[in-house]
């Protein structure tokens, strides 16, 4: 699979990736020095193949119109090995684009260091990662592009590090080669394990992409993690994909009772309970299509485990860049038949301890880049199993927890359906948290919480109306700022009641929900595109507050 068609030389992927005329290269011109005469022949011969004085090239271009520094390995000079004047060169550009504020693209094909220069070579990879380490705490992203092969230190160093990783179809990735293996060990590696979309399938890589579609994702990534574009509302129809609403509800208001808010009177907790569960509600998948752009999707943890219980993705939410991460109830996309047979839409994946490590990964990218961070909460519960327990659900979960009050980036919790248990709670904690009106939030399911009460299931709605677990409920306690109603307005729902009718305009429209008053699943581009303004001028609000005052206000709060 690996190696079998023509790939792009270094030189290739430049030209492919930056704008035409704009690339400046850095490279000062390498002398050779060493007094292996052999060694020399190699360097000499390399050179004449290539055209190039050394493995790296270096440099700046236009990609979407901006600056971004550019690193590059060529394959064909010596297997892109790394000596000590590569990795010179590559501190020397990695620590130029941190001096200029440049957003840094890295595209290793190495086979590591290089073996001819022996230790002295081994060590530089600690002072290119020390670069790389000072390039994202300065605030400034890092992307990475791994080509075929990546392998060795090169990959154990600087090609681990990205904020968003990605690889070439088919690439050879692997911390040790093949070849070192079965002269080591005296057998063949296990085949396709050390390929890209096996990396990407655990957890290791986001995506799998040609190097003409580089661009693209590069560019997409980048307008999110630099923080790039407008952050006001959006005004459009909320049928044709990212739209937000033309105006955002006003913040309910709580008192000492049920009032009503919105057309509606407040539901119960089991009325509320059942509409979340509804298999047509739609989850955070479908608030990413409406709601948002510049969408790309972070897979896993970046460390090996992957938990499709858990989503995270850059996205711009409502004009606003941010990190996104939430519980992923598996919900089609709104655009598809809203007839269809779905046996696992609405039921979602028990969040374990993957999912958990995943969304502090999301964490982290926030808290370097200074990226606020939209939590979305939507969950039947955590995992319930030996392999949870054995993996650390509990201790992951208490991590969530300490990292979310303590995350110097501004931080907005949306409730948007189920939120039971310690899954839940993990990614409660915010600067402000949101509630779709029949969200709700309680320490177990309420068919597990009556369990342990009265030892049945049968008086769920009785100890969820007890335990306090529904939006108003939550407003009314402080731990939720503000409710968003979902019943759609007259006009709303009757346009998508026109879109859900069968092709050809016959027959009956969809019906809609139980109960008098509709919901979030009976016109879901509606309610996400009022959703997506809402989320984003809060998001754009909690960006504008000084710092310092913002935290003290979290503290005060309870939530940090």
């Amino acid at each position: 699979m690996t190696g079998t068609h023509s790939r792009p030389t270094a030189r290739e992927l430049i030209e492919t990736v930056v704008a035409p005329g704009s690339w400046h290269c850095w490279d000062e011109p390498v002398t050779v020095s060493t007094a292996d005469p052999e060694y020399r022949a190699d360097l000499a011969r390399a050179r004449d193949r290539t055209g190039l004085d050394e493995s790296v090239i270096t440099g700046s271009g236009l990609l979407d119109g901006a600056r971004v520094a550019v690193v590059a390995c060529e394959f064909g000079f010596l297997a892109g090995s790394i000596g000590v004047a590569a990795g010179e060169r590559l501190v020397r550009a990695v620590r130029r684009a941190t001096a200029e504020r440049l957003p840094l693209l890295a595209a290793p094909a190495s086979g590591g260091t290089r073996m001819q220069e022996g230790t002295v070579a081994f060590v530089r990879m600690v002072k290119v990662t020390a670069a790389i380490a000072a390039h994202k705490a300065a605030g400034l992203p890092y992307l990475v592009h791994l080509r075929h092969p990546t392998t060795g230190g090169v990959f154990a160093s600087w090609g681990s590090l990205g904020h968003v990783t990605t690889a070439e179809p088919g690439a050879l990735i692997g911390f040790l080669g093949p070849r070192v293996h079965e002269a080591l060990y005296g057998e063949r590696f296990p085949e396709g394990v050390q390929v890209a979309e096996h990396l990407y399938a655990h957890g290791l890589v986001d995506a799998v992409l040609p190097t003409a579609e580089l661009p693209d994702a590069a560019a997409r990534a980048l307008r999110v993690l630099r923080g790039a574009g407008r952050t006001a509302e959006r005004v459009g129809d909320p049928g044709e994909g990212p739209a937000a609403a033309p105006a955002a509800e006003a913040p309910a208001v709580a008192s000492g009772r049920d009032g009503a808010s919105g057309d509606g009177a407040v539901p119960e907790a089991a009325e509320s309970i059942r509409r979340s569960r509804r298999p047509e509600r739609p989850g955070v998948r479908a608030l990413l299509r409406v709601a948002a752009d510049d969408v790309t999707p972070l897979s896993g943890t970046g460390a090996g485990e992957h938990d499709p219980g858990m989503l995270l993705a850059l996205a711009r939410v409502g004009g606003t860049p941010c990190v996104v991460l939430g519980h992923d109830r598996g919900h089609p996309d709104p655009d598809d038949d809203p007839t269809a047979a779905r046996p696992e839409a609405g039921v979602g994946q028990p969040l374990g301890p993957a999912g958990l490590r995943t969304a502090r990964r999301g964490m982290r990218v926030a808290a370097e880049l200074g990226l606020p961070l939209l939590t979305v909460v939507d969950t039947a519960g955590a995992a319930l199993s030996q392999a949870a327990e054995e993996g650390g659900l509990a201790g992951e979960i208490a991590r969530c927890l300490a990292d979310l009050v303590t995350l110097p980036a501004p931080t907005l919790c949306l409730l948007l359906g189920q939120g039971a248990g310690g899954g839940a709670l993990a990614l409660l904690p915010a600067d402000r948290v949101l509630a779709a009106r029949h969200a709700w939030l309680s320490p177990l399911p309420p068919e597990g919480a009556s369990a342990i009460l009265y030892r049945t299931t049968e008086r769920a709605d009785e100890v969820a109306a007890r335990q306090g677990v529904r939006s108003a409920d939550l407003l009314a306690a402080g731990i939720v700022d503000r409710i968003v109603e979902e019943a759609p307005r007259t006009r709303e729902r009757k346009r998508e009641e026109a879109q859900r009718r069968p092709s050809g305009g016959a027959g009956p429209a969809v019906a809609r929900g139980p109960g008098p008053e509709a919901d979030a699943a009976d016109a879901p581009h509606a309610f996400l595109a009022r959703l997506g303004a809402i989320l984003g001028a809060e998001l754009a609000t909690l960006r504008a507050q000084d710092p310092a005052a913002r935290l003290a206000a979290r503290r005060a709060a309870g939530r940090g």
